[in-house]
């Protein structure tokens, strides 16, 4: 990527920092009613009776809806349609919804809500996975309390272990995390004429959005426009249906304009979380360091209902391994129902809970063995033409030798270290890979369009959303190399199922990928297009022209080039009658190997960190953090940067202080005001980021998305520097500093 392209200013930066970007909760509409979502008193419990009579009688409400008014499906979710649009006979987590309001003001509208009565019989709670595993446990569902199970087997564990001279085995407890996206979920509702309906909510896939909301609201697909973009964040927390059902039985019934926009307390107390996970691992080694067995066990409490939870247990199992090569490995995971909440989709999509203990397994081989922990990584460290941590092909590689070379250079790393009156300064380290797309034996198709307008517009459009990532810039530097044309040139069209085609998700780390791959298909068809056409217009070979900025322009030998015809003289003159345009759709690549989830493109990470820890507080400061990327060329700068360092942020927070506690089924932090989340002043004031750019030199994949890969490997760095700080290891996030004292304090009586 022409480096003047890639450092260009994201095009809509100046919008969001200085606050003019509307988002979508942002619109207002003529004649437009507020709609409330009554969400279920108890985590666990029958409904016996809903009474809307008071509700439906108050001055200014226009709407009252419950399960009776759900006039297809009364379910939803992405893959398992489970959970319930209003609930009929039994709420299973305490954001359960039960009814639903529309009036003239939020007041009012919250006002009936108080109206509405619902008796229940509470049931008992099914608190942890464990509990939900018991035989005498209360059934969450018609199939039980096991969502799903998954494993991968290769070699003889037991030969492997009895071939180790060192065993170690831990069990790691990974805590729920809030997306906490600046945006809550929300929107507009906009009914239209003959029935249809106009959609404005933020989500990270409108076109599966209109599938769901067809089949609940019983009404065409073609009938129902998403606008899925701009939004204030997701992280995967808008992947899924949140309010947009509700908004549209309202906006249905009441055929007037509703709009939803939820608290943070009715989001932290209905919205998805990351999913909380024991690990337990069990890996042997040879006295000169090399792995010869692990055995993993994975318990993810999934909540109340399905969402993603089966494909996050798959992306656990999948990366237990990482990149290393381990000759025996048995993996076992298990995904139960509770009444905790709902978990589900979450940036790193599991591979943040099972790289936690991978890397805690290595830094304690390491310790036992008395090898440096990058010593270790290297000894056991797949290689180019390795397969897979399943076995499965994949694209061939030195992201993880070159991630791993790279970090080895920080100088965070280095023997020299800093000192500091009452804190103990660590240093730490850790690795990862992570799969991109959505996996093999899932539909993961994705598309594009490129066009010439009347107005002499070049066209891009994408299914994809805009929800913070950058991808706006992303578009616009791919397209502006690609093509030779300008900024100036480009329309950019995307989330709104009108205008484009379906690209599939903004999801799994998938959307640069897409584009680049999308536009290197219709560049050519495109090209070509408009070169035949000005071709035939002015008589002069297709040879002595190109695309340029501001139109098309004459190939002079030895001389300056000059415009021929501007973009808009081109679709007026050349092509009044019919303009150009090309289309394409496809699949993300994918593994050849039949393997459920396994994925074909990775991108590889490493971390350095320096902490501080304070002997009195036992509070942990990360003061410093370096990171090594390598995931093909760098498209934005900005865009590359911002993701990694916001990744590490959101990491940081997961590490230190995030916990999203459920107690007896009920949040106990249930605003941002109890949970937190760090702040700039948590952050080190610098994080350096190598970027490894280079590919396999057969590999015409293009570059891989970042928006995961900065926030995996940054938690056992963390873990990794503390331990060399007070030499006692964690195995249990976030780190509490009751708990660093406790270990302290040992430390000194020994």
């Amino acid at each position: 990527m022409n480096e003047t392209v890639k450092d260009r200013v994201r095009p809509d930066g100046k919008e969001k920092v200085t606050g003019e970007l509307k988002y979508l909760t942002d619109l207002t509409f003529p004649n437009m009613l507020y709609g409330k979502v009554l969400r279920s008193k108890y985590p666990h419990a029958n409904i016996i009776s809903i009474c809307t009579k008071k509700a439906e009688e108050l001055a200014g409400v226009k709407a009252v809806v419950t399960s009776k008014d759900v006039k297809g499906m009364n379910r939803f979710g992405i893959v398992f349609p489970d959970q319930p649009v209003f609930c009929e006979e039994r709420v299973r987590y305490i954001g359960d919804a039960i009814a639903a309001v529309a009036a003239e003001s939020e007041r009012i509208a919250e006002q009936a809500l108080e109206l509405i009565e619902v008796c229940y019989e509470e049931l008992p709670i099914i608190s942890s996975p464990e509990q939900a595993l018991e035989k005498s446990a209360v059934k969450l569902h018609p199939n039980g309390n096991v969502l799903y199970q998954a494993q991968y087997e290769k070699g003889d564990v037991e030969e492997g272990f009895a071939n180790c001279d060192v065993i170690i085995e831990e069990t790691y407890k990974l805590p729920r995390q809030a997306h906490l996206y600046m945006e809550t979920e929300g929107g507009v509702v906009v009914p239209e004429e003959d029935g249809k309906i106009t959609v404005y909510m933020g989500t990270q896939h409108g076109y599966k959005d209109r599938f769901q909301l067809a089949r609940i609201l019983a009404i065409p697909e073609q009938d129902i426009r998403v606008v899925s973009s701009p939004m204030g964040g997701s992280f995967g927390g808008k992947d899924e249906l949140n309010v947009q059902q509700y908004g549209a039985i309202l906006a249905l019934k009441t055929q007037q304009p509703v709009k939803i926009h939820q608290t943070r307390r009715e989001s932290i107390r209905s919205s998805i979380k990351r999913h909380p996970m024991k690990i337990r691992m069990k890996t042997g080694a040879t006295r000169k360091g090399k792995v010869l067995a692990q055995e993993t066990n994975i318990i993810a409490d999934t909540g109340a209902y399905a969402t993603l939870g089966p494909a996050v247990l798959d992306f656990a199992v999948e990366h237990a391994i990482g990149p290393y090569l381990i000759p025996h490995v048995k993996t076992k995971g298990v995904s139960v129902f509770t009444n905790n909440g709902v978990a589900g989709e979450f940036r790193g999509f599991g591979g943040n809970q099972i790289t936690f203990a991978l890397e805690g397994q290595m830094d304690r081989l390491a310790e036992e063995l008395k090898l440096e922990p990058l010593q270790i990584r290297a000894q056991n460290l797949r290689e180019t033409f390795d397969p897979g941590p399943l076995g499965q092909k994949i694209a061939p590689t030195d992201g993880a030798r070159d991630v791993l070379c790279a970090i080895g250079e920080s100088p965070i790393l280095q023997k020299e270290r800093r000192r500091k009156e009452g804190k103990l300064i660590g240093v730490g380290t850790a690795i990862t890979m992570h799969g991109g797309g959505l996996g093999f034996g899932r539909l993961d198709a994705a598309g594009g369009r490129l066009s010439l307008t009347k107005d002499g517009e070049i066209e891009i459009s994408f299914g994809f959303e805009e929800c913070g990532q950058g991808l706006l810039s992303v578009i616009e530097n791919i397209t502006t190399e690609e093509l030779g044309c300008a900024p100036e040139d480009l329309k950019i069209v995307i989330g709104d199922t009108k205008y484009v085609p379906s690209s599939g998700s903004s999801t799994a780390s998938r959307g640069t990928s897409m584009v680049w791959q999308a536009i290197q298909r219709m560049k050519g068809e495109f090209k070509a297009q408009l070169l035949q056409g000005v071709s035939q217009f002015l008589n002069l070979s297709t040879d002595c022209l190109l695309l340029g900025a501001g139109g098309i322009w004459y190939k002079q030998d030895d001389r300056e080039h000059s415009l021929c015809l501007t973009y808009k003289e081109v679709a007026e003159r050349v092509f009044s009658h019919r303009l150009p345009r090309v289309e394409t759709h496809f699949h993300f690549p994918t593994t050849p190997d039949a393997v459920v989830g396994g994925h074909f493109l990775y991108a590889f990470g490493a971390v350095a960190v320096e902490v501080e820890v304070d002997v009195i507080t036992g509070m942990v400061k990360v003061s410093k953090m370096d990171h090594a990327i390598a995931a093909g060329p760098v498209i934005s700068e900005q865009g590359y940067q911002g993701q990694i360092e916001g990744g590490a942020a959101m990491a940081l927070g997961y590490t230190l202080m995030e916990d999203s506690h459920i107690c007896s089924g009920l949040y106990t932090r249930d605003n941002i005001d109890t949970y937190l989340i760090p702040s700039i002043s948590d952050l080190p004031l610098q994080m350096n980021i190598s970027k490894i750019e280079t590919l396999y030199k057969e590999d015409s994949y293009g570059p891989r998305g970042v928006g995961e890969i900065g926030t995996i490997a940054v938690a056992p760095a963390i873990a990794a520097a503390v331990y060399d700080a007070i030499k006692c290891f964690v195995n249990k996030l976030p780190l509490q500093p009751e708990n660093i004292l406790d270990q302290l304090e040992e430390g000194v009586k020994k």
